[in-house]
């Protein structure tokens, strides 16, 4: 299913996006974690589904959401094509710089190359919340500093359900 939101973003709704996990499973995974997921480069949507099926092998986490997929414009170098991006939330077992070090095996093996900032990519993962905690270091900055004017963020999260994505939400940008 798709649908037209504005001229430039358009909602598509899958099997895999959106999706919502009925019972949580694996106690041992206890530290929650919002996943930004993007790319430009190739058959987007289908790597997506390849990512949520590997994802949903990988014994460091565990999938409770999924948003549906949004198509919007780039921002910062603005010369290629338009993104698709989506939201994962997680239950994991990694700390934040274990969990970071695990986003950025899962990008090299889904072939992203980082030549210069924004530039076009396979695939982009980025650790948007971490618990509730702020991290600021060189490596990791959490929140992730830019999510507030991100629609490639907002309009997938305004779709998820979750009680913490929600809480989350609502608290980091000053409504609870």
């Amino acid at each position: 299913m798709t649908r037209k939101l504005d001229k430039d973003n358009t909602l598509y709704f899958n099997r895999y996006y959106p999706y919502i996990k009925r019972v949580e499973l694996n106690s041992r995974l206890r530290y929650k974690a919002l996943l930004g997921i993007g790319g430009n480069i190739g058959d987007v949507r289908r790597r997506f589904n390849h990512l949520f099926i590997f994802l949903q092998k990988s014994p460091y986490i565990e999938m409770i959401e999924t948003a549906p997929t949004l198509k919007n414009p780039p921002f910062g170098y603005l010369n290629q094509r338009y993104f698709h991006n989506s939201l994962i939330y997680v239950k994991t077992c990694l700390k934040p710089k274990a969990l970071l070090r695990y986003i950025l095996h899962l990008e090299k093996k889904f072939s992203r190359k980082r030549s210069f900032q924004d530039a076009p990519r396979t695939l982009d993962i980025d650790m948007i919340f971490y618990e509730d905690i702020t991290i600021n270091t060189k490596e990791l900055i959490l929140p992730h500093r830019s999510w507030r004017e991100r629609e490639s963020v907002l309009t997938p999260m305004s779709y998820m359900k979750s009680s913490y994505v929600k809480y989350i939400y609502l608290k980091k940008r000053g409504k609870k």
